[in-house]
């Protein structure tokens, strides 16, 4: 199957299914868990958030970038501490080299956060479900938790919810996660998972 065989009257649904969209609601603090990426949107999430009483504590995450090399979760650090946050309220991994691993390397700091009574936000791209599925597979134990998306940037233009189609890498971006979630939902792998009340569960 190619992403040829996706029509137009498909894009609706696809849209709705891989966006993770579910913000803590307001004026509640969570901790925020930034997946790793080299783009630049979940640090400012985030040191928004810190300034304003809601991330009391923020888990980055990410290994060496493979399109740059940078190591993710310490650029990400960096970055928060130049935006003011605090390195007391920063939580670093920097091993992973996947999804699954930004979850697997970082529970010590998921379970700091539950253990503060603190639920998680998850903060990706906004499209990226596997992001969700995984930090629930990973860490059953997380309950309920909100998730923040984000566009990202390919070749210089935004990959937004309703521009996506129209984008090369936006479009083969949003096709995969769609095809990989629901194939990983089917044989079990993936823990199920459904919005309600605002949140995931």
């Amino acid at each position: 199957m190619t992403d040829d065989d996706v029509t137009p009257e498909q894009f609706p649904g696809i849209t709705r299914f891989v966006d993770i969209q579910a913000p803590p609601p307001d004026g509640e603090p969570t901790a925020f868990f930034l997946f790793g990426t080299n783009q630049i949107p979940p640090v400012n999430l985030a040191a928004d958030h810190y300034h304003r009483g809601l991330a009391p504590l923020i888990i980055a995450t990410g290994g060496v970038n493979r399109h740059n090399q940078i190591i993710e979760g310490r650029v990400f650090r960096e970055l928060l501490l130049e935006r003011g946050v605090p390195e007391d309220a920063i939580r670093v991994e920097d091993r992973s080299a996947d999804t699954w691993q930004n979850v697997q390397f970082s529970l010590p700091f998921v379970r700091e956060a539950l253990a503060a009574g603190l639920r998680i936000t998850a903060v990706s791209k906004w499209y990226h479900r596997r992001a969700i599925h995984v930090l629930k597979t990973v860490a059953p134990e997380v309950g309920p938790f909100y998730a923040i998306g984000w566009d990202p940037v390919y070749a210089g233009r935004p990959v937004t919810r309703q521009d996506w189609p129209e984008i090369p890498d936006g479009h083969r971006r949003v096709i995969r996660e769609w095809r990989e979630v629901s194939r990983r939902l089917a044989d079990g792998s993936f823990a199920d998972l459904k919005q309600a009340g605002g949140a995931w569960h």
